[in-house]
């Protein structure tokens, strides 16, 4: 949990240090904010068992370190651009599947 705030807060403060980012940072970091909002509702609701979770977040970390490799040079062409909505759009197909999937969560007793 504190991994994912670190994350966000970190996202932000990028995208406003570059002064609304690069060309096509500010929507794909606005995506992935959503694509976590949607995980952590996935965990909320019971839609989303512990290890599912972590396939995810794990996902969203490759995505982040895939944006960051693309904003280092405070430019990103449209190679990077396309692999990262390439990857936003398989991420946001796991999201879907998984929670999807009709897979019962244990509940604590």
């Amino acid at each position: 949990m504190k991994r994912t705030i670190w994350i966000g807060i970190t996202a932000a403060a990028l995208t406003v240090a570059l002064g609304g980012g690069p060309a096509g940072a500010g929507p794909i970091t606005q995506r992935e904010a959503r694509q976590r909002a949607r995980i952590h509702q996935g965990v909320r609701s019971g839609e989303l068992t512990p290890r599912e979770t972590n396939v995810l977040r794990h996902e969203q970390r490759g995505i982040e370190q895939l944006r960051g490799q693309a904003v280092a040079d405070e430019h990103v062409d449209a190679r990077e651009r396309a692999a990262l909505v390439d990857a936003q759009d398989q991420a946001s197909h796991d999201i879907y599947r998984l929670k999807h999937n009709q897979r019962e969560v244990p509940q604590a007793q």
